[in-house]
């Protein structure tokens, strides 16, 4: 349980950052920065989400997933999201997946048009797991 609060206690601190950088949007700032470093703050907290999804599973369930997309689907077989938030949680993973392995700036744009949903989502399944440990 002791992993489990840890992962969850990672996960909200590194989930600020991407809610810190998304409230920049609407200050003037340098938009190609701004892009680039809310794309950056995307891609590590992707990671970090997927991973705690994998120590709740685990923990709570008995499952073990060993990718990002079998950790989503076990989230959707345990009742943790339901279709529409899996479907939207794969798409974020396709996009993580594009945004670390293509360089296409019009790609980049369209990302990060999303990213604002996909911050909104990992924060609703952050506060379940929180409150299902609690």
């Amino acid at each position: 349980m002791i992993e489990l609060k840890k992962s969850t206690e990672l996960f909200e601190k590194s989930l600020q950052t991407l809610t810190d950088i998304l409230q920049q949007r609407k200050k003037s700032v340098d938009k190609d920065i701004l892009r680039d470093a809310t794309i950056q703050r995307f891609e590590y907290n992707a990671d970090v989400f997927w991973k705690l999804l994998k120590v709740f599973l685990f923990h709570q369930h008995g499952m073990a997933c060993q990718s990002p997309k079998s950790c989503i689907r076990e989230a959707f077989n345990n009742g943790l999201v339901n279709e529409q938030e899996c479907a939207l949680l794969l798409e974020m993973m396709d996009d993580r997946n594009l945004t670390s392995h293509t360089y296409h700036f019009d790609l980049f744009e369209k990302i990060f048009i999303k990213i604002i949903d996909y911050e909104k989502i990992m924060r609703e399944v952050l506060n379940r797991i929180k409150n299902s440990i609690n």
